[in-house]
């Protein structure tokens, strides 16, 4: 999967078996997951990312066999829908193993690991990274499958200080990571275009994606930075990231990104 200008649209699965909000219903969660992800290709999106963005509160490390097995069999029927259209998986909060093992099953192209580097301090306390694990485990499951890892990302605050160039240079160089993803504090908040302007500088010819509050307004300014932006919130119904994908708006954002009226 070459990143250029790539626009990656978010799939946000909906509670899965055993977390607080789960309705009962594998059915259903699959009808959901697989009108957004029709809905993102048909609006021209490259690539898809799925996130089990419903399962809130997350852990900090590993998630249950449940939800595993759940995210499985979600993306394998995108996967069947959809089988051109590349695939990403992001297992929350940071389950980077877990996300390798269901890009291994389904044939996804890629994984968003959230802290690849240090340690931080969220919502789920202190969350670490598990690097030397994750890499290991895709050298030893011969996982054709890419690592895209958040620098300072959202939700999150370095546990001891360090400047973002430092940490991206690190996140490629020791931590191995094939792209790096930028995000502004929270869902849906722009990155700061300072903070991506200073990653792409940092790390030469490595990939750098945009990853969250991209909008229609901003989307080609950033593309003429980062080679790749991951969007969800602004193509949702309203704005809302909670509801379904409006084919509208995610046709506008790719007409925006496409330079096309």
């Amino acid at each position: 999967m070459r990143l250029e200008r790539t626009l990656i649209g978010m799939v946000h699965l909906p509670p899965l078996p055993g977390s607080p909000r789960w309705s009962g219903s594998m059915d259903a969660a699959v009808a959901s997951a697989l009108a957004d992800a029709q809905a993102l290709a048909e609006a021209g999106f490259d690539a898809l990312l799925l996130e089990n963005h419903g399962d809130a509160p997350f852990t900090a490390g590993r998630v249950e066999a449940a939800t595993v097995a759940a995210m499985s069999v979600i993306a394998a029927a995108i996967r069947r829908a959809l089988p051109a259209v590349p695939m990403g998986i992001n297992v929350l909060k940071n389950d980077a193993r877990s996300a390798l093992a269901v890009a291994c099953a389904v044939g996804a192209r890629f994984v968003r690991v959230n802290v690849h580097f240090g340690a931080v301090v969220a919502d789920q306390g202190i969350v670490q990274t598990d690097a030397h694990a994750t890499l290991r485990d895709r050298r030893l499951l011969d996982a054709d499958v890419r690592l895209f890892a958040d620098v300072q990302g959202k939700h999150a605050a370095p546990l001891a200080p360090v400047d973002i160039e430092q940490e991206a240079r690190d996140l490629v160089h020791r931590g191995l990571a094939d792209a790096l993803v930028v995000t502004g504090r929270a869902t849906g908040e722009a990155a700061a275009l300072a903070d991506l302007k200073r990653v792409r500088s940092a790390v030469g010819a490595t990939p750098v994606l945009v990853g969250s509050g991209v909008t229609a307004e901003s989307v080609a300014e950033l593309l003429a930075i980062a080679e790749g932006v991951i969007v969800g919130t602004a193509v949702k119904r309203d704005g809302d990231v909670r509801k379904p994908v409006d084919g509208h708006r995610a046709r506008a954002l790719v007409s925006a990104a496409r330079g096309r009226r």
